[in-house]
């Protein structure tokens, strides 16, 4: 029974989630640059930077990560760059991923 109580409120959940839009701003490449520099220096991402600036309540995420959309053709090239097989995709990601992380801290260490 306690959990055909919950599903109600998960699915209100979801039902405002869906009602939310996305909203582009079409403003310079500087005004864009200098909104994601305030936004690493207050540890937000700049969707939360821009709530805050327009006084708008955010939730920080509970697993901060970055994105990267990529093509079965970038599996392709990734799994021979990296000797893996070009189906397993989670090896790719992971590699990939030391790959990024191994160079932007070398870098932070110059």
């Amino acid at each position: 029974m306690g959990t055909d109580k919950k599903k109600p409120e998960l699915w209100s959940e979801e039902k405002k989630a869906i009602k939310a839009t996305q909203v582009a701003f079409d403003i310079s490449t500087e005004a864009q640059k200098q909104l994601k520099l305030l936004a690493i220096n207050n540890d937000l991402s700049p969707s939360d930077q821009m709530r805050q600036i327009l006084g708008l309540p955010s939730k920080k995420p509970i697993r901060p990560r970055l994105t990267i959309s990529l093509s079965a053709d970038d599996y392709i090239i990734l799994a021979q760059q990296y000797g893996l097989d070009r189906n397993d995709k989670l090896a790719i990601k992971e590699r990939a991923a030391k790959e990024i992380i191994n160079l932007v801290m070398k870098k932070d260490s110059i």
